[in-house]
């Protein structure tokens, strides 16, 4: 359980800073009040978390070789692929997802009449659906799925619904201090890392039942 917990923990904290989702919580919390921003946003994570786990719950149902061969697999090819694309990146900040994140922003602001004239209602839908779109087939998604699959599900939820909740609270609160700062290429080869460290753990510990 623990250590399904600090896998998600750390899965999600160190992918989801300067991601897209990053920046729409940033850019939404300068625009609309942070409390109704944040609640959205972390809502839809926790609901895309969800159902990351149990689409892992049911890929656990499969003959264990498969599920344990197949993670490994995954976890490499995330790890390696991302490690690739982050020594090719310029050492600079995340411009081109913070940017990608504005243009999102700025087309769903023309639609916020047809919520109605509760402000507080239209900022959490937007903070929501905005963000669950741009979470959806995300690396981190998929990441959690693997985890799943091979960990303890509620372990992984718990600390992948924990990372959300601290990624988002930081894009919130404090985003637009530290988005100059996050260098792109930096958390890319984190990322990278991070997933190649997931795969030795895996097949360190060995098919589950050998």
């Amino acid at each position: 359980m623990l250590t399904a917990f600090t896998a998600g923990l750390t899965l999600i904290t160190i992918s989801e800073l300067g991601d897209k989702t990053f920046f729409i919580g940033m850019i939404l919390a300068a625009r609309h009040p942070k409390r109704w921003v944040f609640i959205g946003a972390w809502a839809a994570l926790i609901v895309m978390t969800l159902l990351s786990i149990a689409v892992g719950k049911v890929f656990s149902l499969l003959p264990k070789a498969f599920t344990f061969y197949a993670a490994i697999g995954l976890f490499t090819i995330f790890g390696l692929k991302m490690l690739i694309h982050g020594c090719r990146m310029a050492d600079s900040p995340c411009e081109d997802e913070c940017e990608a994140a504005a243009e999102t922003v700025e087309k769903a602001e023309a639609n916020l009449g047809r919520w109605g004239n509760n402000p507080i209602w239209a900022t959490v839908v937007e903070a929501c659906s905005l963000t669950f779109v741009a979470e959806w087939g995300d690396r981190t998604q998929i990441g959690t799925i693997t985890l799943a699959a091979t960990y303890n599900p509620w372990g992984v939820a718990l600390g992948a619904i924990v990372g959300h909740g601290i990624c988002t609270l930081i894009a919130v609160l404090g985003g637009s201090l530290i988005a100059g700062k996050i260098s792109e290429r930096t958390l890319t080869l984190g990322g990278g890392a991070l997933f190649l460290v997931f795969a030795i753990v895996t097949a360190v510990q060995g098919l589950p039942g050998a």
